[in-house]
């Protein structure tokens, strides 16, 4: 028997071939650009020091010791669901270890035979495989288009759910959630929204752009994430209390893994603390806008994807053009990734720019400069 299966090492091969071969990295101290740590957060000494002082006061245990439905629960996994719920104005929050496991466990759990899901076709793929783990009927429409998810309605049988993003990861753009939300009520379909790359970016304490909107009470189910802005690890389901005993009763990656510890609550609970208080979400939208007019003032527009988010995106088609590019500003001292294909399709591959609170306006004209001298001005997308 072979070491390895022979058509496994065919498919790295190819990806070798194709410039697509993903490897692992270790942070390089240049200057960030590309993490998801908007408000810099993950480096907040004030948001450990309360971590380390809350589980002083409570029964610490290293690990949560099982399941959430066997050992696992804490009073502290409780009071933090009740307060993620008054701050996200829902009626109730359901935590999971991770964005993936939030939307692979929901996706799966509601999706039944006889339901049908419409989803963009830009999804995150965490969601892509929750879908793929249910027994629903699925239809992807264009990106961010209204009339095309009418045209897709057509088709649907049963219980009607529409799955958006109110921020795309590899876009950064925004969804039109107004005309979601209005075309859901209208329709009678069950809207749910990930807010992983909004939580903490809109809204006054960052609450997310759904409640920046008031719309937070029109959707069936959101999903926030910790490990952006947050700065930490998890993410949460909030929606109606019979949403959360449902997924109690059948999310499977809920019910089937170790719960969260103690110490990954006392630092998500802490984040949330400084989100009240924080000048980073306000130093966070100046840096935006200023990134913005620098766009424009490089003449770079049609090269960028129209974008109001932290994520900002140069396309530069082909991987191996994007990946010198990235090494060619990583050489220059600014930590930038390629996104290359198959994570986006092919003649799509981009530079994907990630701003920070922490970001001066030197660094970000300088990065934009560079960038400038990359890619052919005025080059249609």
């Amino acid at each position: 028997m072979e070491k390895f299966p022979k058509q496994l090492s065919e498919k790295l091969q190819l990806r070798k071939e194709n410039n697509s071969f993903r490897v692992l990295t270790t942070r390089s101290g240049l200057v960030d650009f590309v993490s998801n740590d908007y408000l810099g957060f993950s480096v907040k000494k004030e948001i450990q020091s309360k971590a380390i002082q809350s589980l002083e006061t409570s029964e610490f245990v290293n690990g949560s010791t099982g399941s959430r439905l066997v050992s696992g629960t804490h009073k502290l996994h409780e009071i933090f669901e009740n307060k993620l719920a008054e701050f996200h104005n829902s009626e109730a929050a359901l935590l999971f270890n991770s964005g993936y496991d939030a939307n692979l466990g929901l996706f799966s759990a509601i999706l039944e035979k006889g339901a049908t899901v419409l989803y963009d076709e830009l999804i995150h793929a965490s969601i892509r495989d929750g879908i793929r783990l249910s027994n629903a009927k699925a239809y992807k429409f264009k990106h961010n288009s209204i009339e095309d998810l009418k045209k897709k309605f057509s088709r649907c049988e049963g219980t009607v759910y529409i799955a958006v993003e109110s921020i795309y990861s590899m876009d950064g753009d925004t969804a039109p959630l107004k005309e979601f939300v209005a075309f859901s009520k209208k329709n009678k379909c069950y809207l749910i929204v990930d807010e992983a790359h909004s939580n903490g970016v809109f809204g006054k304490q960052g609450e997310g752009l759904l409640q920046q909107l008031s719309l937070e009470k029109e959707v069936f189910a959101r999903v926030h994430t910790f490990g952006k802005a947050l700065g930490c690890h998890g993410a949460v389901i909030l929606g109606s209390s019979e949403l959360r005993d449902y997924l109690i009763n059948f999310s499977r990656p809920f019910i089937y893994t170790t719960a969260a510890s103690l110490h990954s609550l006392a630092v998500i609970n802490s984040a949330y603390e400084e989100l009240e208080t924080t000048d980073a979400i306000f130093s966070l939208q100046q840096n935006i806008s200023i990134f913005r007019k620098l766009i424009s003032d490089l003449s770079l527009e049609s090269n960028f994807i129209e974008s109001e988010s932290a994520i900002h995106c140069c396309i530069i088609k082909g991987n191996d053009e994007v990946k010198k590019a990235a090494t060619f500003l990583q050489n220059k001292g600014f930590d930038v990734k390629p996104i290359l294909s198959p994570t986006v399709a092919k003649g799509e591959e981009r530079l994907r720019i990630c701003l920070h609170a922490y970001n001066t306006k030197e660094e970000m004209a300088k990065v934009l400069k560079i960038v400038r001298d990359l890619v052919p001005i005025n080059e249609k997308k």
